[in-house]
């Protein structure tokens, strides 16, 4: 499983090579754009063919699942925090029938310990992150977590075999495809690792 996350700030022919990302297969597709605002981000989704939409999660603005057919909606750490213990509440204007949700964690024992169902949990860093500098990766070992993680983090097509071994489910990539040279080649080479 590889969940792909977008570029903070947009990159040149980044719908384009998307696209091209979701011939290749690609599933899950995290729409993290911290600077754009609710009408941007309906803008940016708008760009998307929306016969992907069903492969889209948005981080913000979890209302657009409202008005997109999204694969669903995904929690960052603070917003997890702020809201998932009244669920209810959360989800009341939200519909949510068939969508995923999913969570940002940065320690395992919290991802273990939480009792929330998510459908999966993004843990970071695994290795030292491409796309933020010294963030300095932890090689989190999550055999013992009956969980669905997807491990993030410095992924890379050279080091993908290490995140099964220390028992995640898939990775979570952003540098490691958008940082790379031919990001469709890189995501095919990740991809195939899987199959």
């Amino acid at each position: 499983m590889i969940v792909l996350i977008a570029p903070e700030t947009d990159v040149k022919s980044e719908i384009e090579i998307l696209h091209q990302l979701f011939e290749e297969g690609l599933a899950y597709y995290h729409v993290r754009k911290p600077a754009k605002n609710l009408e941007q981000h309906r803008t940016y989704l708008n760009q998307i063919d929306s016969k992907y939409h069903t492969r889209v999660v948005v981080h913000l603005f979890h209302e657009l699942v409202n008005e997109f057919n999204l694969k669903g909606i995904h929690f960052q750490e603070q917003k997890r925090l702020d809201n998932i213990d009244n669920p209810g509440r959360y989800f009341k204007n939200l519909e949510m029938y068939g969508k995923t949700i999913s969570s940002s964690f940065h320690e395992p024992n919290v991802l273990e310990e939480c009792d929330f169902e998510f459908d999966y949990h993004l843990l970071s860093p695994v290795f030292s992150s491409i796309s933020k500098p010294g963030y300095k990766g932890r090689r989190f070992d999550v055999n013992h977590i009956d969980k669905t993680i997807i491990g993030m983090g410095g992924v890379t097509t050279d080091n993908i075999k290490e995140f099964n071994v220390l028992g995640f489910k898939g990775v979570g990539v952003l540098g490691g495809i958008w940082k790379s040279s031919n990001p469709v080649e890189s995501f095919k080479k990740m991809k195939s690792y899987f199959e």
